[in-house]
Formats: C-alpha cells, sequence, structure tokens
C-alpha cells in the first residue's frame, strides 16, 4: 500500500531547489530551468515570420511546457504543508498560493488555460501570450543570483516603494507645472497634463527623447530644475538597491565564516576524540603486557 505522507515527502524533497543532496532533485531543476529558457526564447522566434509547420511545433512545445508547469504547480500545492510543517494542510497551501513565486507559477500556466474558459473576445490573445514572459522570474528558485536580488527586493520593500512613491509625486508636480509654463505657448504639444507627464518621465529618468520641450523661458526654468531633481531621484531606489545587495552578500559571507569556524570546531573535536582513543588503546595494552 502506498504511504501517501512519504510519497509526499519524496515529492516535496525532487521539487525543492536542490542543494547538492539529491541526484534527482539536481535533474529536476536543470530540466525546469532548461524548460523555462526554451519557452522564453519560443516567444522570442515566434515575432519572426515562420512556416506553418515551425509555428504549429512552437504551439506543441508551449502546450507541452504548459502542461508541465501546471503540474508541478499542482505539486507545490500539493505539498505546501511540507514547506510550512508548522502550519495545518489548508493554511499552509494558502499561504504558499499568496506568495510571490506561487503567483509567479500561476502567471507561467494561465496564458493555457485562460483562452479555454473565456471566449476570445474577451481576451487580448497577444497580451496575453507576452505574459509567458513571466515565466523566466522561475528561474527565481534555480539561481542564487536572481534569488539574491529578489530577497533584496523583499527585504527594502518599504524604502523602495517610499522612493518609487516620491518619484511619482514629482513626476505628477513636475508634469502640472510645465503643462501650466507651457500650454499657451505650445498647445499642440502640452495639450494636457498627461502630455507633461510624458515629459516629466522623459526627464527625471536623464532620459531625454527630445520629441517634447519647453520654449519658453518660464519652461525651461522649470526643465532645469527637474532635469537636476530627476539626478538625485533616480538616485534614491538605485542606492537603496546597492545597500541592500552590500548587506546581502557581508551577510552571506558571515554566515560562510560561521561554518567554517563550525567546521573548525568539528575537526578540533575529532582530533581529541582521536587522541583519546588512541590513548585508551595504547592504555589497554599496557594493561595487557603487565
Amino acid at each position: 500500500m502506498i504511504n501517501i505522507i512519504e510519497t509526499k515527502k519524496n515529492v516535496f524533497a525532487v521539487i525543492q531547489p536542490d542543494r547538492g543532496e539529491s541526484i534527482l532533485s539536481k535533474l529536476f531543476d536543470i530540466g525546469i530551468a532548461t524548460l523555462i529558457l526554451g519557452s522564453v526564447a519560443s516567444v522570442f522566434i515566434a515575432t519572426f515570420e515562420l512556416p506553418q509547420v515551425m509555428r504549429e511545433a512552437l504551439s506543441f512545445f508551449d502546450a507541452v511546457v504548459s502542461i508541465i508547469f501546471t503540474v508541478e504547480y499542482a505539486l507545490r500545492i500539493w505539498t505546501a504543508d511540507c514547506l510550512y510543517p508548522e502550519r495545518s494542510p489548508m493554511v499552509a497551501r494558502w499561504r504558499y498560493v499568496v506568495s510571490a513565486m506561487a503567483i509567479v507559477d500561476l502567471l507561467a500556466i494561465l496564458p493555457f488555460w485562460l483562452p479555454m474558459i473565456l471566449p476570445s473576445t474577451m481576451l487580448g490573445l497577444r497580451a496575453l501570450r507576452l505574459v509567458r514572459l513571466l515565466r523566466i522570474f522561475k528561474l527565481n528558485r534555480y539561481f542564487d543570483a536572481m534569488r539574491s536580488i529578489w530577497e533584496v527586493l523583499v527585504d527594502k520593500k518599504r524604502e523602495l516603494f517610499g522612493s518609487i512613491f516620491f518619484i511619482l509625486l514629482l513626476m505628477t508636480v513636475s508634469s502640472l507645472l510645465m503643462y501650466s509654463a507651457e500650454h499657451d505657448a505650445q498647445p499642440e504639444v502640452f495639450r494636457n497634463a498627461f502630455s507633461g507627464l510624458w515629459w516629466a518621465v522623459a526627464t527625471l529618468t536623464t532620459v531625454g527623447y527630445g520629441d517634447i520641450y519647453p520654449v519658453t523661458v518660464l519652461g525651461r526654468i522649470f526643465g532645469a530644475i527637474i532635469a537636476f531633481s530627476g539626478i538625485a531621484a533616480v538616485a534614491i531606489p538605485t542606492g537603496i538597491f546597492s545597500s541592500g545587495l552590500s548587506e546581502r552578500i557581508q551577510r552571506d559571507r558571515g554566515k560562510a565564516d560561521e561554518l567554517i569556524q563550525a567546521g573548525e570546531m568539528n575537526e578540533e573535536c575529532r582530533r581529541l576524540i582521536r587522541e583519546f582513543v588512541k590513548a585508551w588503546k595504547s592504555e589497554k595494552q599496557k594493561q595487557k603486557g603487565a
């Protein structure tokens, strides 16, 4: 008779990101990562003019990948109580479903299943296909570099949200100022505040496309002030992220040093035990000789 609990634990051990303990888990990680990269590549290839046979092959590949990802998603929900053993099965599954990576997993399979449920008239099929690109975020589980970046974003979310809110506020104020200064001189360019917002985005990010620009003296003064403000504003989230990444590296390095020190202590204990056993055997032999 199949032991469901033991089977669940074995499945959980396989689908969790491998840390070198299981060959099967490592093969699963490599296979899923390969499918993710292949799926993203197929979205890129599908933008070219292709023969009908190749388009059908890409559609078949996407269907296979979507079904595999669906099974993976279902297995992760099923084994969620192994991920959160301190919680009840239902609470553990709900906690997984609302987690960031679970949402990415769900978005990775929705473009395949939604057209079967909803009529095509209700869906933007082209936009829905592009959602498949979100599958690349599933790589967070399998690559330490991407996982570190994601964890830094999560750790610093409050500071990043605060800085982004400040930038959005600055863009809104800048667009209204520029609209007020330039609308009378360029009514066809600065038609409304949204036109000013586009200019504010291009200026504050220091891109400066040049399709919209001030011509009045007041507008140019505002433009210079806003441009300098943009340099400082955009640097804030960059500095927060860089600081968080540096803290993460230092923290990982500290953990590594602790493990090394623990390993040295363990080696010292083993050396003392070996010396004790050797001395004990030597003492026994002396007693036998006596």
